[in-house]
């Protein structure tokens, strides 16, 4: 082959390598196209299913009464066994070693004494009566009378003095009717409507079946609304004890009056429970109520806004709410923030309950807690946590009031007060239904403080009662 032929030949295949290589570039080039194209739809799929997972998590870990604010009347399903924040002792259920029982127990006074002596002899038939008896044992019954309305009438006579002048006998003060109900039933009534729940229709039945008094449903308000109005002068003073405390609670919840939603708030302490019925959910109800705020009161309360623009002397969170917002993020989450907060928390109410902490004083142990706290306040999330950023944001703007109860020596940790207070309002619903009207819910929260204030100083109610029931009508 000449050396033409073989330059010709060469070219000729460099061009066929080129056009090959060429070829197979643009194949890579196209590669490369479709691996970019998959790496993007990769990615879109990881972020797809990440929001999938969360929200899937979220709709795994329904929110209810144990892992956050909701009541337990919203649950659709009963909630896990292990949402409780209460934890285990280690103690055995039912009565631990140690505790005194209680029975039935002998009266010493007793009010009738029945004897039971045999009068013949069952063997022969002789005659016993004038055989000495020998006292071998006793049984007592307890029992009430049948009860039984009575009937008290009052009259008046004159007479006329030496001097000429006559003097006139005077009813009771509590007596300015021809014919009346008095003082017990009037407390009877409060106290069986407030005290137990009972509806209307049924104390009627009760007057009617067991005391035979007919009493009408209306006649019932009737007596309500004037034991209320006697109880007024109590409940003012509930009131001013309330705005001079040092430590209060506060709650509300809401209730149909006649069709539509109002509000009971209530503000507490070991010593007093005062409640009032309102329209409002917002700052106005505390605005009318406590005109000049609570400027000596610590208040408790669960984060409600409102509560926070109530001008007190300082504010402190519930931490059973943040225990139960921290449970769902938790669940939620993956990350640890919310159990090392949980920690935390659970350190601080230990040195609250310890015998010797003085809340007045410094503490080198409270200042670590604090420390720990804003640490965890200021730890960087994952941007994927959002429900924990959101709560974080939350506490970082009130972190000063987290750990307010370790600065007092009588401010609680929780706001479990408050809905132990509140609550009588949802045991009157789920007894009676709704209030018919504004009065009657006014009256309710009325009694109701009063009731709950007496409770708290462990008097007995129904004298209580009682002893309003007598005081002077005009």
């Amino acid at each position: 082959m000449s050396t033409d032929d073989t330059i010709k030949a060469l070219t000729e295949l460099n061009e066929k390598q080129a056009g090959q290589i060429s070829a197979l570039l643009s194949h890579v080039g196209n590669l490369e196209a479709i691996i970019e194209k998959q790496a993007g739809q990769i990615s879109t799929l990881t972020s797809r299913v990440d929001d999938l997972e969360k929200e899937l998590s979220v709709h795994k870990n329904r929110k209810n009464s144990g892992n956050s604010h909701i009541p337990p009347s919203t649950d659709l399903g009963k909630p896990k066994r292990n949402q409780s924040l209460r934890e285990k002792s280690g103690k055995k259920a039912g009565g631990q070693q140690g505790h005194e029982g209680s029975t039935l127990t002998f009266w010493a006074m007793p009010d009738e004494i029945i004897i039971h002596v045999p009068q013949y002899c069952h063997h022969c038939g002789d005659d016993l009566t004038h055989v000495p008896a020998i006292a071998l044992s006793k049984r007592q019954v307890i029992d009430i009378p049948k009860p039984a309305a009575i009937c008290t009438e009052h009259q008046i006579f004159s007479k006329t003095c030496p001097c000429g002048h006559i003097v006139k006998g005077e009813f009771p003060v509590n007596v300015n009717a021809n014919i009346q109900y008095g003082s017990h039933i009037e407390a009877l009534t409060a106290y069986l409507n407030v005290r137990q729940y009972m509806p209307f229709g049924r104390i009627q039945e009760f007057y009617s079946k067991i005391l035979n008094l007919e009493i009408s449903q209306g006649g019932i308000v009737g007596l309500l609304q004037r034991f209320t109005g006697k109880a007024l002068p109590v409940y003012q003073e509930i009131k001013n004890r309330i705005e001079k405390s040092t430590c209060l609670g506060t709650d509300e919840t809401g209730a149909k009056i006649n069709g539509k939603t109002h509000w009971f708030w209530t503000w507490q302490n070991e010593a007093l429970t005062f409640i009032v019925q309102s329209q409002s959910r917002g700052y106005k109800t505390i605005q009318e109520t406590f005109p000049g705020g609570l400027p000596d009161v610590v208040l408790v309360h669960d984060r409600w806004a409102p509560h926070f623009r109530c001008e007190a002397n300082h504010h402190q969170i519930c931490l059973a709410h943040l225990f139960r917002d921290l449970n769902y993020i938790a669940q939620v989450h993956a990350g640890d923030w919310a159990e090392s907060f949980k920690l935390l928390l659970k350190r601080a109410i230990a040195l609250n309950n310890e015998a010797d902490y003085d809340g007045l004083s410094d503490s080198v142990a409270r200042s670590e807690l604090e420390h720990d706290i804003a640490d965890l306040l200021r730890h960087k999330l994952p941007d994927k946590d959002k429900l924990a950023i959101r709560l974080q944001k939350k506490l970082r703007k009130i972190s000063h009031n987290i750990l307010c109860f370790l600065h007092y020596n009588d401010v609680p940790s929780d706001n479990n007060g408050s809905e132990r207070a509140i609550r009588t309002i949802k045991v009157k619903q789920k007894v009676s239904g709704g209030f018919r009207s504004i009065a009657g819910a006014d009256g309710f929260a009325i009694l109701r403080s009063v009731i709950d204030t007496t409770i708290k100083s462990q008097n007995d109610v129904f004298y209580a009662l009682s002893l309003i029931a007598n005081f002077g009508t005009e």
